[in-house]
């Protein structure tokens, strides 16, 4: 594949990225992906700092490139985490983004990236959305705080927002990690 394109102006959460590649996979591929993380999805364990997450990645039967690529993912949170917390990133602690479910997207979103193999990752402006979401920290205004130093990495976002979370920083890392550039 030349270019893949995503189209994040709607959705652009884990799972809405997720099920834009999927849709391009054929439903072997998707029961390939599915079945390599059907484990750790629906273990209910958590990861609590970013090393356990490494090791938990690093468990997992998958290629070193979707390793490398679910690492970096994790790496950019880790780092918003402490920008946001002010602390180092190995003290960085995860909440819903540490749990195995939240690192069974992220690993099916590198599978389906690396099947696709696109040369190139082209995406629209970001959906962030507005209003407020409930989280481990309480209450808080939409971006989250984490998600917030994600885009302040250099995502462009859509001047119009819905009501909702439909950029996480799980989705938000992933965006920053696999676009290339913005249309």
């Amino acid at each position: 594949m030349e270019t893949l394109k995503l189209d994040l102006h709607e959705d652009a959460t884990r799972q809405g990225i997720r099920d834009q590649l999927y849709a391009q996979l054929t439903a072997d591929a998707i029961a390939a992906i599915d079945a390599s993380v059907a484990s750790l999805a629906a273990s209910d364990g958590h990861c609590h700092d970013v090393g356990e997450v490494y090791a938990l990645i690093d468990e997992q039967p998958v290629s070193n490139r979707v390793k490398d690529d679910a690492r970096a993912v994790y790496g950019i949170l880790a780092q918003a985490e402490a920008q946001v917390h002010g602390c180092a990133v190995e003290h960085t602690h995860f909440h819903e983004v540490g749990n195995h479910e939240a690192v069974a997207n992220v690993l099916s979103v590198c599978l389906a990236i690396e099947k696709l193999d696109p040369a190139r990752i082209v995406a629209t402006r970001v959906q962030t959305g507005h209003g407020k979401v409930q989280c481990a920290h309480g209450l808080l205004d939409i971006p989250a705080p984490a998600t917030a130093a994600i885009i302040a990495r250099g995502l462009p976002v859509c001047e119009d927002t819905r009501e909702g979370e439909w950029c996480t920083p799980t989705s938000a890392a992933l965006i920053l990690h696999f676009v290339d550039s913005f249309e």
